[in-house]
């Protein structure tokens, strides 16, 4: 049974950081992609950032590159998210979710692509 767990979300003020932690289990974590994706109260799921385990690359949703940084490791099969100048419009619940395939370059961030999810946690960045 895959599971993935969250964790490390919090509530900081503008410009702080958090680092955020998905742990997996029971899945095949060498292979596919690792995403983040947000969803903020009244607003869709939204692709945050994703992690081909097995090549390594990495792509990022426009609204935080250069602030945000994915990174994983693979004897841990534990990928991360770190989370630099945050803004009150980070403010959402963040989920980890694992992929066998998740499409190549802009497509990462379709939601049916990833099949496993955690339970979320929530990331509040007040001004």
């Amino acid at each position: 049974q895959v599971q993935l767990v969250e964790s490390g979300g919090g509530s900081v003020q503008a410009g702080g950081s958090l680092r955020l932690s998905c742990a997996a289990s029971g899945y095949t974590y060498s292979s596919g992609c690792m995403g983040w994706f947000r969803q903020a109260p009244g607003k869709g799921r939204e692709g945050v950032a994703v992690i081909y385990t097995g090549g390594g690359s990495l792509y990022y949703a426009d609204s935080v590159k250069g602030r945000f940084t994915i990174s994983q490791d693979n004897a841990k099969k534990t990928a991360y998210l770190q989370m630099n100048s945050l803004k009150p419009e980070d403010t959402a619940m963040y989920y980890c979710a694992a992929a066998a395939f998740c499409g190549y370059g802009g497509y990462w961030s379709r939601l049916s692509w990833y099949n496993y999810w955690g339970q979320g946690t929530q990331v509040t960045v007040s001004q």
